[in-house]
């Protein structure tokens, strides 16, 4: 089992809360996670139909069965439990009671936000961060995008290819389900792979709308879906604008490179060093790292991007307080002065001292005014 990052935080958290919540995508380590922190406590899970109907039919009977605290994996089953969990924090006032994990995120904080409020501390869990894979710069880049960073693809040494492909069969597409009736099962995964082939780029409704046969309302709910489910996010743009136009477009990432490199049919990691998506897929590694660390400290995250209407762009914006970080991405393994273009522009209008670029290469460079990072150092920044 790798070492989570997360960890300190839960830990505290279970001192302040009487409930801790741990949502995030399936197969990330959840289940791992709260069971070898809270080894005393009974698990549970409510993908088990007995155990759900037993919380479902007898909510009060179910809690008490358990005296010394509870873990309840996928709690999002039984809805109701929710409100009996809350009468009985406020009785019992024991911190850290109740251990609760999901996989779909908007369902559970919006239960939380009815029942369990001020109750409960939420925390997110993704895939693997580089440096709790062990991952350093003798690893090669392009293998490690194409697996991605599910525990399970090095845990039990699975081909990338078997695991996603039953990982979107068994887990996504059940969900989905769940969470919406989709009757066209074929248009939805067409929709998954155009989103795949659009990694990097800004959310055009009527463009995907049009080539998935599919209106814009229907791209707006399944892409809620999708971030619900914790398979992609949208990237918001800064919004401080220099006296330049704008874009109010989000960019789109997927929250694991394994995933949509699978769906981008890219088979090995040799297909990945000369694909058209070779870039896209660095730039949404780099993006995910930067927010498994902010997740990782129970933070939400302080992730951007900025772009106006002539084309100008820096990658992602990080902003710490009234501070903000620019951060270019550039998978080419060789520096040249234009990849500081961006930077460079960027930082004369915004008066910004240093900003950070993230190669392909292995060399750390400090320069005047843009600091050079690695690859497999993106967890410094």
């Amino acid at each position: 089992m790798y070492s989570r990052d997360l960890k300190d935080i839960f830990l505290y958290s279970a001192t302040k809360y009487p409930v801790v919540t741990l949502t995030g995508p399936r197969q990330s380590g959840k289940t791992t996670l709260v069971r070898n922190l809270f080894a005393e406590k009974k698990y549970i899970t409510l993908e088990d139909l007995d155990n759900r109907s037993f919380a479902e039919q007898d909510p009060r009977g179910f809690l008490n069965m358990y005296k010394n605290g509870l873990i309840i994996d996928e709690v999002q089953h039984v809805p109701s439990l929710f409100s009996y969990i809350q009468s009985h924090v406020d009785r019992a006032h024991i911190m850290g009671e109740f251990i609760l994990t999901g996989s779909q995120h908007f369902l559970l904080t919006e239960r939380i936000s009815q029942s369990l409020a001020g109750r409960s501390a939420i925390l997110q869990l993704l895939p693997c961060t580089i440096k709790e894979l062990g991952i350093t710069s003798e690893s090669e880049l392009y293998s490690i995008l194409w697996k991605g960073f599910y525990p399970a693809v090095y845990d039990r040494e699975i081909n990338p290819t078997l695991f996603y492909k039953s990982y979107l069969n068994t887990y996504v597409e059940r969900d989905v389900r769940t969470l919406s009736a989709i009757k066209d099962l074929s248009k939805f995964r067409t929709f998954l792979y155009m989103c795949a082939g659009r990694i990097g780029q800004l959310v055009n409704m009527t463009s995907l709308g049009n080539d998935c046969g599919i209106d814009q309302e229907t791209v707006k709910a399944w892409l809620s879906i999708l971030e619900s489910s914790y398979i992609l996010f949208l990237l918001k743009p800064h919004h401080q604008n220099f006296n330049k136009r704008l874009t109010k477009q989000p960019k789109l990432y997927f929250y694991d490179t394994g995933l949509a490199a699978y769906l981008l049919n890219i088979e090995d990691p040799n297909a990945l060093k000369f694909h058209f998506s070779r870039g896209a897929l660095f730039e949404n590694y780099i993006a995910t790292e930067l927010i498994k660390k902010r997740f990782n400290q129970g933070m939400d995250h302080n992730l951007y991007f900025w772009r106006d209407h002539h084309g100008h762009e820096v990658d992602f914006i990080k902003t710490n307080g009234s501070t903000l970080v620019p951060i270019e991405v550039k998978s080419s393994e060789t520096l040249s002065s234009t990849l500081f273009d961006g930077l460079n522009y960027w930082q004369k209008l915004a008066d910004v001292e240093r900003g950070y670029l993230v190669y392909g290469g292995i060399d750390c460079q400090i320069r005047s005014h843009q600091t050079v990072v690695p690859w497999f150092d993106v967890g410094t920044l």
